[in-house]
């Protein structure tokens, strides 16, 4: 089963073009560049539908294995210093590959944590500047079910762990403007790259 859900998520990583723009082992994000279908509301305005954006990925090879009892202090640890970690090589890489150019914002989708449920996973993305809402697919809440399960399933198929505290959690929109994020992450010296340093006030 596992064999076969690391087949499908190969073939849809080539259909969607998500790819690797580093090959750092710590580094937990895979990229696609895509055209906004709907505005997009984050903390420091909205960016109109029609621009691109670079969508986050997970890399679900190098995440850190959940354990089985959920998450915990250790894991959120770990699974944050490789976010922060991933952050300041894509906020480098965005200043220098054309792959990345004219991108207007830099976010995602994730099924680790619903909007306000206070967990670890969730306060990991607010503290590194990340806009968190609830995910609404255009299609519709049949589909929201479907990348629900998938979502649980990929997770599943990339760990040993047991996910069934996942399940009826609903999957998260995390964004951020272009700017703020080259600001935070792009340059090597800003105090933001050390996954050590809590960001600031504007994260909160």
């Amino acid at each position: 089963m596992r064999s076969i859900i690391h087949a499908i998520d190969r073939s849809l990583r080539k259909r969607k073009d998500i790819f690797e723009f580093c090959d750092d082992p710590d580094c937990v994000f895979r990229v696609s560049v895509s055209d906004l279908t709907s505005p997009l509301r984050i903390r420091d305005g909205e960016i109109p539908a029609g621009s691109k954006v670079l969508e986050l990925h997970f890399w679900n090879e190098h995440i850190p294995p959940m354990p089985r009892q959920g998450f915990g202090i250790s894991w959120a640890v770990k699974f944050r210093k490789r976010v922060a970690t991933s952050a300041r090589l894509l906020g480098n890489s965005i200043r220098k590959d054309p792959r990345l150019a004219d991108v207007q914002a830099v976010g995602g989708v994730t099924p680790l944590f619903t909007p306000g449920d206070g967990s670890p996973a969730e306060g990991i993305f607010l503290r590194l500047g990340f806009t968190v809402t609830q995910h609404q697919n255009p299609q519709g809440r049949f589909m929201e079910f479907w990348e629900e399960v998938y979502g649980w399933l990929l997770m599943w198929a990339f760990s040993n762990g047991n996910h069934s505290h996942l399940r009826g959690t609903h999957r998260s929109d995390f964004w951020m403007s272009v700017e703020e994020f080259v600001r935070r992450y792009g340059n090597p010296g800003n105090r933001h790259s050390d996954p050590s340093i809590p960001a600031d006030s504007k994260a909160s």
